[in-house]
């Protein structure tokens, strides 16, 4: 770079800077700059010829000035001008002003990039640089349209300097996450993998980030580099601190280029050529080796870049999975940070380790640290430490050493922090009921539980231990005496007090032999805990009396007497009341055998996933069961809810035969979903059932041979006036004419149910197309209305659904055939059942023919089915939804996209399309209350995704910022030995026969777990290399210009903006295009 003479030290502006900082207040200094910007303006407008210093001096106040915050409306011009200089300075001063304050739309940019361009073809590698730079920091798609073929050239032409090679990748990496469908490789595929060739390690270093983010999107056009990233690795790891002594960091060769190269490997299975794995293993090993080296350097930073090699090494033998001597290897040394004194590597190791007790190749070697590891969750101070501790136990968890595990950590929760608890209560609640082999240890534990940490005790943990025992004849015995004896104690929980009314209502007379715990003695002990209740378990305190009154008729006239007291049949609870007055005319007027018949024993529960295994999938961390794991239970027999010999239940959807409606009769306080009609357990039925709630037609409607409803509810609001009731369906022969393209608006078309579900999809002179569409996780229903606008008559009218390509696998639509006449002015009914099956980007074709008039007509639609109609919202905390956003931090996580919005921005407009679009609106969440933040989960049949959304709008940058985060996860239950698809489970309601009293006793079979949205928090990401502690959360990286400079080994550090499983259409087009409306640019980052 050249160097900077004396007589460009610009005197006046060091004089002005130093005029700012002495002024005594804001008036003084505002009043000295409008004086500046007065005397600029002046100078600009009067003197015609002014040379380039004074212009530069003058750009440079300007651009001090706009840094202070204050608003800059001129002075464009003539950093244009400085763009056309010889002198470096002067150009340098102008780039800079460009990048800075040129907005992508103004008028000026067809000059800039007429400068950028006369820059690049100089030759001058200096020039280019700066061209590059600012074509990086600005990064808008018309200089990606401008430049994106041009840069790739200049990136492998063999004339190009090194610097300029580097700044030239970098530039394009910027271009392809905002743009990346402008940036095409195709030919310079090879040639940019071939640049790890070369010999220049600052251009390697820039080539890989460059490489790393194309291949995680096309992972095939860049699986070549693999061979090539192995051969660069190994020459970097065998070679000695003196051979790259340029980048050399505290005698450590090269070590950001390692980091990025061994990430890169991450992003592909094991190398098949034996040659290549052999020599990659080989490097592994030697990283390893040089891991139990006394260090070189006493110095923070050599260790820190040691360490940092170490780590991803470790993930990249994690992610492999299939070398068990690296596996074992990688734990030992792991074993030994558990005990380092640097915080940082405490928690690295230990969330390293919670990845590899998953593996079978390694999990035995993680247990043998488990002493370790509870010494950390006792003596740690970092109370992040403490948490991934508590993972790591979960995950190390088996049923040799379950009981010492579950021990500790109950120990543990009597000081656990309280950030924590409620997710070590799920973990212990499920390791008790995933290894329980004597259920008495079981039931133990999970009153402990409550007894100790009762306030984190979900409604999901005391559901499963009263399912668990209604399921067990041999348990409920013992449950009935142990939380009969906890009910003793002075001071006892609430939710202890609904576990006992529940089971000793149901089996107290298990333990009724007892003088000490005679029918008596039980109601009076649970009366004693009445008035100290919530109105919730008042309720079910209730059902338990009239279950006595069944069980223990000695019982029924010390019962009565409570349930006449003004104090229960005149409650000001509606809900306490009834029960109270209708129990007691039951107890009343019914016989013993209506009694008995009503008030009979729980029937078991059926086979299903755990729902406190759901809850914890929700929450975040490694901790959270994987995939693995889930197998292992199966394996290992971990069917506890009944056994082994009980079959899964397949019918989510269906109720039984014997199943009738009832309103909320709910002892637990359960929510019943709405009946459904019986129906065969197929894929057709599973569509039918999902919207019958919908309609009274629903329920009772037939089903025909395809699994479709033959009668179908009419919506009960249409679009306009045309969509009226229409008739029947019928089969006809199609035209034997080929379907027609797609209209040239079909896009258009879509875009606008993007956010709305019901409207008119299409509309000409003798056809009108209407569409209603529901979704429920992830099914859909949509009724398609088509009315004939004319007097004449359609005929031969026919309707054809398609997906084409890879659309077949990924989503499967069903369509009922339409009447193939339609009279003029009529209107026919089609509907279209719907399942998501996987993510998926294309949206299905609709084909239309019919004939006019004897003339054939032949038009082709798009569906307006995208991903997002399949997003279920989630609430959340604001604690809640910034601790999960910083967890989702892996490249292909987040992703980000720049565009400017149609209209004015309407604050109920925006708030409305972003509920449109699927998502939960969360309010008070963000600190800036400009800001708006989303969440929700996309539901497909195998696999869910959770996204987080910002959506930040900075009106003074005119820029908005909308983050978006996600997780990819398929589940398994291990519980139950059944899979489940992602639809949310049906309760099955046993009939009823209290004359159909909503709130009474009834007998129910309750679902009393719900099916949760997940979301798994991330590895966190190594800040070994800064030196820096890590407490627990990954800081925040601030959206900015990315500064490409031309030090050859300075470490940049990038984050990925692609999407993964091409969900680009609704996120980036979708979302980023039609979503929000308003007059300013928008920045929008997708998690």
């Amino acid at each position: 770079m050249p160097a900077v003479s004396k007589g460009d030290g610009m005197r006046g502006l060091a004089v002005f800077i130093s005029d700012i900082r002495n002024c005594k207040s804001k008036e003084a200094e505002i009043k000295r700059i409008n004086k500046e910007l007065a005397n600029i303006r002046s100078k600009f407008k009067g003197d015609k010829a002014l040379d380039g210093y004074s212009k530069k001096k003058y750009v440079c106040k300007l651009l001090f000035i706009f840094l202070l915050g204050h608003d800059i409306d001129f002075g464009h011009m003539e950093a244009v001008n400085l763009l056309s200089s010889n002198k470096y300075t002067e150009k340098q001063i102008g780039y800079l002003f460009i990048s800075v304050l040129v907005n992508s739309n103004s008028e000026l940019i067809r000059l800039i990039n007429n400068a950028i361009k006369n820059d690049l073809s100089s030759r001058n590698p200096t020039f280019m640089c700066l061209a590059l730079h600012c074509i990086a920091n600005v990064g808008s798609r018309e200089m990606a349209e401008a430049f994106a073929s041009e840069i790739p050239r200049i990136l492998v032409a063999g004339d190009t300097m090194d610097s300029v090679k580097q700044s030239a990748a970098l530039c394009l990496l910027r271009l392809y996450k905002t743009s990346p469908d402008l940036v095409l490789m195709g030919e310079w595929t090879s040639r940019v993998v071939h640049l790890l060739n070369d010999q220049h390690m600052g251009v390697v270093t820039a080539a890989i980030s460059l490489i790393t983010c194309l291949s995680q999107k096309n992972p095939d056009e860049f699986k070549t580099c693999v061979s090539l990233a192995v051969s660069r690795l190994s020459r970097i790891v065998s070679s000695a601190s003196t051979d790259l002594q340029d980048y050399t960091y505290y005698f450590v060769p090269a070590p950001w280029l390692s980091c990025k190269l061994l990430r890169l490997l991450q992003c592909y299975p094991p190398p098949e050529d034996g040659a290549v794995k052999g020599r990659l293993v080989e490097c592994l090993e030697t990283i390893l080796n040089k891991a139990q080296e006394p260090p070189k350097s006493k110095k923070v930073q050599h260790s820190n870049a040691k360490n940092a090699i170490l780590f991803e090494a470790i993930s990249l033998i994690i992610h492999y999975d299939s070398e068990p001597n690296l596996l074992v290897r990688a734990c030992n040394q792991l074993g030994q940070f558990l005990q380092h004194r640097e915080t940082n590597l405490r928690y690295l190791a230990l969330e390293s380790m919670c990845t590899l007790a998953s593996s079978e190749f390694s999990h035995e070697a993680v247990k043998t640290h488990i002493e370790t590891v509870i010494n950390a969750l006792k003596t740690e101070r970092d109370v992040s430490v403490r948490q991934r501790a508590a993972d790591l136990l979960y995950a190390m968890c088996d049923r040799s050493n379950a009981k010492q595990i579950v021990a500790e950590m109950l120990s543990y929760l009597e000081t656990a922090d309280y950030s924590i608890r409620e997710e070590m209560v799920l973990k212990v609640a499920i390791l008790a009921e995933k290894y329980a082999v004597d259920y008495s240890w079981y039931v133990d534990t999970i009153l402990n539980l409550i007894r100790i940490a009762g306030d984190y005790v979900s409604e999901e943990v005391w559901y499963r231990v009263i399912q668990i025992v209604i399921n067990r004849d041999d348990v409920q015995g013992y449950a009935a005496k142990t939380v009969f004896e906890a009910l003793q104690a002075p001071a006892c929980h609430e939710n202890m007090v609904k576990v006992g009314g529940y089971i000793l209502g149901e089996f107290g007379n298990l333990i009724a032999g007892d003088p000490r715990s005679s029918p008596l003695v039980q109601f009076n002990l649970l009366h004693s805990k009445f008035h100290l209740c919530s109105v919730p378990t008042r309720a079910l305190l209730l059902s338990a009396y009239i279950k006595f009154i069944n069980l223990f008729p000695e019982t029924k006239a010390t019962i009565q007497e409570v349930l006449r007291c003004d104090s229960q049949i005149r409650n000001s609870d509606v809900e306490l009341q009834q029960r109270a007055v209708e129990y007691l005319k039951l107890s009343s007027i019914a016989s013993t055998d209506v009694l008995a018949t009503v008030l009979e024993e729980m029937p078991p529960f059926p086979e299903r996933e755990s729902s406190i295994l759901a809850k914890l999938k929700k929450k975040k961390g490694p901790g959270a069961v994987s995939v693995t794991e889930l197998e292992d239970g199966k394996r290992e027999g971990g069917e506890l809810n009944g056994g082994a010999d009980r079959g899964p239940d397949t019918s989510v959807m269906a109720a039984s035969n014997a199943s009738t409606p009832s309103p909320s009769a709910d002892l637990l306080g359960i929510r019943s979903a709405a009946p459904v009609s019986a129906a065969p357990a197929s894929a057709g039925s599973l569509l039918v059932d999902v919207f019958s709630e919908a309609g009274p037609a629903a329920p009772s409607a037939a089903v025909n041979d395809d699994g479709f409803l033959r009668d179908l509810e009419q919506p009960t609001e249409t679009s306009d006036s045309l969509l009226v009731e229409g008739s029947g369906d019928s089969d006809s022969a199609p035209p034997s004419e080929d379907p027609a393209p797609p209209l040239s608006e079909a896009d258009e078309l879509l875009n606008k149910f993007v956010c709305k579900n019901n409207g008119v999809l299409f509309e000409n002179q003798l056809l009108q197309i209407g569409i209603k569409s529901e979704y429920r996780q992830n099914l859909g229903r949509m009724y398609l209305f088509y009315g004939n606008k004319t007097s004449v008559q359609f005929a031969s009218f026919t309707t054809t659904v398609s997906c084409p390509g890879e659309l077949q696998s990924q989503l499967n639509v069903q369509s009922k055939p339409v009447e193939p006449l339609v009279e003029g002015g009529a209107q026919i009914q089609q509907v279209l059942n719907i399942e998501c099956l996987t993510d998926f980007s294309d949206a299905p074709l609709l084909n239309i023919k019919f004939r006019y008039g004897g003339a054939l007509q032949n038009l082709t639609l798009k569906l307006p089915v995208t991903i997002n109609k399949f997003f279920q919202p989630t609430e959340m905390s604001s604690q809640d939804f910034f601790q999960r956003w910083k967890q989702l931090s892996q490249p292909q996580q987040e992703a980000q996209k720049i565009f400017k919005a149609n209209h004015g921005m309407d604050t109920e407009v925006l708030k409305a399309k972003l509920l449109g679009l699927g998502m939960a609106l969360l309010d008070n969440v963000d600190p800036n209350p400009e800001n708006y933040v989303c969440a929700g989960v996309i539901q497909t049949k195998g696999q869910q995704v959770g996204c987080l959304l910002r959506l930040e709008p900075n009106a003074q940058a005119q820029v908005r910022n909308a983050p978006h985060r996600y997780e990819r996860h398929r589940y398994e239950t291990h519980l139950t030995g059944t899979k489940d698809t992602g639809t949310k489970c049906t309760s099955q309601v046993r009939k009823a026969q209290v004359r159909n009293a909503p709130h009474r006793y009834e007998r129910h079979r309750y679902e009393m777990h719900r099916y949760e949205r997940h979301r798994y928090e991330t590895h966190r990401y190594e800040t070994h290399l800064t030196g820096t502690k890590d407490t627990g959360t990954k800081r925040t990286e601030q959206v900015r210009k990315t500064q490409v400079r031309n030090t050859p080994h300075r470490y940049e550090k990038h984050r990925y903006n692609d999407l993964p499983f091409n969900m680009e259409f609704i996120y980036e087009i979708t979302t980023c295009t039609h979503l929000i409306q308003s007059k300013f640019p928008i920045i929008i980052f997708y998690r």
